[in-house]
């Protein structure tokens, strides 16, 4: 079911990438220094009669399995400058060109009776869209995060929707809003909804903590290897943008490294785990990342021995441990670290650390699957 939704979300929101022309916007504005005040001086996404309608050229795309957070819904896309392209890479992000602008809107559904401050826990997408674009009288705008590639690096600029949602504005030092989940049963979850300021973001982009300079996490081959409802048609994204003349150097698609989507059922678990933890932890759990000193290291490449957590003794989680000796204790996720912190919403103790304000009970839940399904134990020295 769940499939169905996203499928059909996604073939009503291809037909954004027509949208700027109709809509007469002005061109995308590479903006190579500076902080612009305002979403709309990017004229990448824009808020135009009723919806959330994307340039000409701007291209949406969706990850396999993407990055959670406090269960918003995510419009991605990628503009580059005429006559530029990505390089491919098969294990790390695409070397995109100066002048590449990348966005990403966290936005919500409305609830059916539409009261200010709640929005849906759903997965269900199906609705977001209307013909050209996100349909505002459905969903609730949040934030957009704009990631520029200027000749001195990428820079991380945040931006929060006003209340009418006509406008983001900048946002430097992040913001809280409250909210409420409301899930299909009623039930109600209060929560803030964190933007994290300019040095948050570079925090987790920052995939070399040695030079601190930062990159996007979502554009790698492994995330973008999958089928996208265009508005002309199904492709694999990589085949579209290589179309499109954003990417040179790809494979074939069946020759690219392809992550599982960790909702379907169909795949294998250690896939599915493997793919979420990738997403979520592996971007500051690598060997150059913010948590290279702890020893664990959560990518895809990861072996599946004590790198991956197994048997592995905390090096400095402090509280975050829970008592437990080990980040995962095979055949028992209640005794394992990863399963423990991630199933904390306590600042001290969660993990992630940024990004989410609510556990992701379906997350957890595969995790604690994965961890059960594996055989053998940890030996404890005494």
């Amino acid at each position: 079911m769940r499939k169905r939704f996203l499928q059909g979300a996604f073939a009503l929101l291809a037909a954004v990438v027509l949208a700027g022309c109709q809509q007469g916007m002005a061109p995308v504005a590479f903006h190579a220094d500076g902080r612009p005040p305002k979403l709309s001086d990017w004229h990448v996404v824009e808020a135009r009669g009723g919806k959330l309608v994307l340039n000409q050229g701007v291209m949406p795309y969706d990850l396999n399995t993407p990055l959670f957070t406090d269960y918003a819904h995510k419009l991605r896309t990628i503009w580059m400058p005429k006559g530029t392209a990505a390089k491919y890479d098969a294990t790390d992000t695409f070397d995109f060109p100066v002048g590449t602008v990348i966005s990403k809107t966290f936005y919500y559904p409305r609830t059916a009776d539409g009261k200010a401050g709640d929005v849906a826990r759903t997965y269900d997408s199906a609705h977001d869209f209307a013909g050209e674009g996100l349909d505002l009288s459905k969903v609730h705008l949040v934030e957009t995060r704009i990631l520029v590639h200027r000749a001195d690096g990428w820079a991380a600029i945040p931006y929060v929707w006003n209340d009418a949602q006509t406008e983001a504005d900048l946002a430097r030092t992040g913001a809280v809003l409250p909210l409420t989940l409301v899930a299909d049963d009623k039930s109600r979850e209060d929560f803030n909804y964190v933007v994290p300021d300019e040095s948050q973001c570079s925090s987790c982009h920052a995939q070399d903590w040695v030079s601190r300079k930062i990159h996007p996490i979502g554009p790698k081959a492994r995330h973008l290897n999958r089928d996208y409802h265009y508005a002309n048609g199904t492709q694999n994204q990589l085949e579209h943008l290589i179309k499109a003349g954003y990417l040179t150097g790809a494979p074939a698609s069946a020759q690219a490294p392809r992550n599982a989507n960790w909702m379907d059922e169909h795949a294998a678990l250690d896939a599915r785990a493997r793919a979420y933890l990738d997403i979520n932890c592996g971007h500051c759990h690598n060997a150059k990342g913010a948590a290279n000193t702890t020893g664990l290291t959560l990518e895809a490449s990861a072996p599946e021995d004590r790198h991956l957590g197994i048997c592995k003794p905390p090096v400095a989680a402090g509280r975050g441990t829970g008592d437990h000796l080990f980040d995962i204790v095979p055949g028992q996720p209640d005794d394992s670290i990863i399963a423990y912190r991630m199933a904390s919403a306590d600042p001290g103790e969660m993990m992630p650390e940024l990004g989410r304000s609510t556990v992701h009970r379906e997350g957890v839940a595969l995790i604690k699957a994965w961890i059960a399904a594996q055989q053998g134990g940890c030996v404890t020295v005494r």
